[in-house]
């Protein structure tokens, strides 16, 4: 069975904690991608900021995406998955917490990104089903 090292997407880009939410909202767009991990001035993992996240916590709340940091948005521990943890914790991880990207961590290092995508990819049409039925049930 494939692990997360061999299903992800490498070379993940982070927004920093102290980066306003219109620099990350930028990069968002340059890259082409819909979330990016948050990351402090320690490299760490703090958290996952989304196109979502920007429009319902900084727009729709009249926030100033100009002044409003990435990190504020970021919420309690990130849900992340381990570098040589197999498909079968992906699947259970992103079901359990109804997630559709997980950052993939190699000790305390940010080294890609699981996407349901990704999965889809790398395994047969069941088990994915299932996982959409479990993102999707709340």
């Amino acid at each position: 069975m494939p692990t997360a090292r061999d299903i992800m997407t490498s070379n993940a880009e982070c927004v920093n904690a102290d980066e306003t939410v219109l620099d990350a909202a930028r990069k968002m767009a340059r890259l082409g991608v819909g979330s990016l991990p948050i990351c402090g001035t320690d490299d760490r993992l703090k958290g996952m900021l989304t196109d979502r996240d920007i429009v319902v916590k900084v727009l729709a709340q009249g926030k100033d995406p100009n002044t409003c940091l990435a990190g504020e948005l970021a919420q309690g521990e990130a849900v992340t998955i381990g570098a040589d943890d197999d498909a079968a914790e992906i699947l259970r991880t992103m079901a359990s917490h109804q997630v559709r990207r997980l950052p993939v961590i190699d000790g305390h290092k940010l080294v890609g990104i699981v996407a349901l995508a990704d999965v889809a990819r790398a395994l047969p049409d069941r088990p994915v089903g299932d996982l959409l039925d479990a993102i999707s049930a709340a």
